[in-house]
């Protein structure tokens, strides 16, 4: 079994930069693509970003954080992170990190369906 726990979330105004943090535990993490998410009140889960497993070459991103966001990880650590730079109001919901089997190239893989771990998600919230 492994769990997945996220750090990092907070109130920020406009512009500032946030780093989430996603620690696993239980089980190595290494071979898993790691994605965050996020969700605002009253709205979907949205895909924000995913990174391959092992060297993590191969990332993917939502087109409403390309190029503000860039997710890394660190497999010494069993962990992924999300540097959140030029943070906006829309920005604001729970993130969650996540880990799948699956591999980046696939379509499915902004589909929080296909991933099997979840963390209990923290807040961030951009004001203006």
């Amino acid at each position: 079994q492994g769990q997945l726990a996220e750090a990092g979330g907070g109130s920020v105004q406009v512009g500032e930069s946030l780093r989430l943090s996603c620690a696993g535990s239980g089980r190595s993490f290494s071979g898993y693509s790691m994605g965050w998410f996020r969700q605002a009140p009253g709205k979907e889960r949205e895909f924000v970003a995913v990174i391959s497993g092992g060297n993590g070459r191969n990332t993917y991103y939502g087109d409403s954080v390309k190029g503000r966001f860039t997710i890394s990880r660190d497999n010494t650590e069993n962990a992924a992170y999300l540097q959140m730079n030029s943070l906006r109001p829309e920005d604001t919901a729970v993130y969650y990190c996540a880990a799948s089997t699956s591999g980046v190239g696939i379509p499915v893989i902004t589909n929080p369906r296909i991933y099997s771990y979840w963390g209990p998600g923290t807040q961030v919230s951009v004001s203006s």
